[in-house]
């Protein structure tokens, strides 16, 4: 302004214009190079963390699923982590730039004129205290749209699972009002929040330009008294200007990072979650495992009340085919879980071949007993890859040796066992299904085969073709078939009668029968 205009220096308006254009260009290459490798490096974090947090979650027990909404861990996963990443690849980023952008621009102010730059020192107080008193309020809010929008999330799953007995009870528009109901709420907060957000981080952006009118006729008056040249005066309001931009920033990403922590706090709810089985420090090795199983003194409660396993002892021989019986809630499948340590006893311990469960490593425990699940799940791929899915390595050939029972359903289909199964299977019939389950087992090829309610929804035709494909897997291996079907009871060596937590009864389906006590009361009228 000075030198240049004033002056009337052509030569020094020309490198001038020219150091400008320079630092443009050099300015705009850095940001690309910077941008694409931030953004990069944010992608992968982004990654680590939600697979930190799937790792966790495939460790934690049904007990933490039993009581957590499906949605509200879809939230966190994909809205949390995502907000947190916005954050970091966004705001972090932009918190490099404007510190260094505020301290070149303080600097400058300070040689320009150091009282005129004092005087804009005072309005700062005031931004601050307006930054602090929203950005509590924000944490506070934040949190609660998370939830609303958690809560939306656990709606949609759940009725949309449910959509079949929805239509059927003429629900929908009962469902359709307590969506909007949830949505309304969820608006109501959004809202508010935003509000917050702009107080947050435009109040002190108000207070900051308003400002500018008192540096202006302060350094206005320094130019009427010759303090300081018309061109510094100039420099000064240019650069003080400025100057908005990287607070105005930084009050942003203040505001950001508030809604960053909470995200965090959401997110640690679940990483904070104790792991309920853990793999042994030592593990013993698992060569020559057998395949016989004890249960001593084996208790386990949910925390509801009365236990729903307490003292019970069992032996199951290997090669043996064992059935537990018993009526709802006796604590039949919690045997299941417990033997493929998905939950570990409370009191009293599990052994496979001599050796406790909870000293061998989990992936050895897993590998030994096999559980095949009342409703199995499939994933959405085909027959084939479903069957495949203990063993990826498996080759065609095997896949298709060990698809007991499904021949001649595989015949109905041109595809076979490329067939594709739907989402959860769905393209499948249940029988179908517990089929498909039943080769995946086979192809496992476990010590232990744990058979949970196999038949429990089927008919007794489709029951008895059911039944011969898992004779085929349970010959010369250790069964223990859970099930409320006298049928299925029959075929076992032995029966075991659960009530309440405890054996009551032991011996072959004649046996207790003839014996007129609860099992006979269970299946005394299809007994004849």
């Amino acid at each position: 302004m000075d030198t240049a205009l004033l002056g009337q220096d052509g030569a020094a308006l020309t490198r001038i214009v020219a150091l400008f254009a320079g630092i443009t260009v050099v300015s705009f290459g850095l940001n690309v190079v910077a941008g694409l490798r931030y953004t990069r490096t944010s992608a992968d974090i982004l990654f680590d963390m939600r697979l930190a947090l799937y790792r966790h979650l495939q460790r934690l027990s049904p007990r933490f699923y039993a009581r957590t909404p499906i949605g509200d861990i879809m939230s966190r996963i994909n809205n949390d982590i995502g907000e947190i990443q916005r954050v970091v690849s966004e705001s972090l980023l932009s918190w490099l730039g404007n510190i260094a952008y505020l301290l070149g621009t303080v600097g400058i102010l300070l040689w320009l004129d150091a009282r005129l730059f004092l005087v804009s020192l005072a309005i700062l107080p005031p931004c601050l205290w307006a930054l602090v008193r929203y950005r509590r309020r924000l944490e506070s809010i934040t949190a609660e749209l998370r939830e609303r929008s958690a809560g939306i999330g656990s709606f949609l799953i759940e009725t949309i699972l449910g959509l079949k007995l929805t239509v059927a009870s003429n629900a929908q528009r009962r469902e359709q009002r307590r969506f909007r109901r949830k949505n309304d709420a969820f608006i109501r907060t959004l809202m508010s929040m935003r509000l917050l957000t702009y107080l947050a981080g435009g109040l002190p952006g108000l207070i900051l330009a308003g400002g500018v009118a008192v540096i202006f006729l302060y350094g206005g008056q320094r130019v009427i008294a010759e303090a300081i040249t018309m061109g510094t005066f100039v420099a000064f309001m240019a650069y003080q200007m400025r100057l908005l931009g990287p607070i105005q920033g930084l009050m942003g990403l203040y505001a950001s990072l508030a809604t960053a922590r909470v995200s965090l706090g959401r997110v640690h709810v679940i990483l904070d979650t104790p792991v309920d089985v853990r793999d042994p420090e030592q593990p013993a090795s698992a060569k020559g495992l057998g395949g016989e199983v004890r249960l001593e003194g084996v208790s386990f409660s949910f925390g509801r009340g009365e236990p729903v396993l307490d003292g019970v002892d069992l032996m199951v021989r290997e090669g043996e085919v064992v059935a537990v019986v018993g009526a709802s809630g006796s604590g039949k499948s919690t045997i299941v879980d417990l033997l493929s340590r998905q939950l570990d006893p409370d009191a009293g311990r599990i052994l496979l071949g001599g050796r406790d469960l909870r000293a061998l490593r989990l992936a050895d425990v897993r590998a030994a007993v096999v559980p095949v699940e009342q409703e199995p799940f499939l994933f959405n791929t085909t027959i084939a890859e479903n069957i495949r899915y203990g063993r990826p390595d498996a080759s065609d050939a095997e896949v298709a040796a060990r698809a007991v029972g499904l021949d001649a359903f595989l015949a109905t289909l041109p595809d076979g066992l490329d067939t594709q199964v739907g989402e959860q299977g769905r393209e499948l019939s249940v029988g179908q299904r517990q089929r498909v389950a039943v080769a995946r087992a086979f192809l496992a090829d476990p010590r232990v085969l744990v058979l949970d309610e196999p038949t429990s929804s089927l008919d007794p035709a489709s029951e008895r073709a059911l039944m011969e494909g898992y004779q085929v897997v349970m010959r010369g291996r250790t069964t223990i078939l859970v099930s409320h079907r006298l049928a299925l009871a029959r075929r076992a060596d032995r029966v075991v009668v659960l009530e309440r937590g405890r054996i009551v009864e032991e011996g072959t389906a004649a046996e207790l029968l003839g014996r007129h006590g609860t099992f006979a009361r269970l299946f005394g009228g299809e007994g004849g």
